[in-house]
């Protein structure tokens, strides 16, 4: 799997600019920081970890069509890892 098929939906479905970007933003994120993730942590936990939610609680990426809140990320993040065999 190269790191371009990590931008897509494992289940084939559309995506807009948005998902592309988070996804393209998780692929980023190295082994060892996506090892620490733990699926039981809050939501207030998970965005801590990451560090890069807004006050508003969603998060901080340039070029989207629409924010990203606390369960869209959680469950492409949990996507990501097993995709990536973490």
């Amino acid at each position: 799997m190269n790191e371009s098929d990590l931008e897509k939906p494992l289940d084939g479905s559309p995506s807009d600019e948005t998902d592309i970007n988070l996804r393209a933003y998780l692929s980023r994120i190295s082994v060892e920081r996506l090892r620490e993730y733990d699926p039981d942590w809050s939501d207030d936990r998970v965005t801590e970890w990451d560090g890069n939610f807004r006050s508003d609680g969603s998060l901080m990426l340039v070029c989207c069509e629409r924010d990203i809140e606390i369960a869209e990320y959680r469950a492409v993040l949990e996507e990501h890892i097993r995709r990536r065999g973490i």
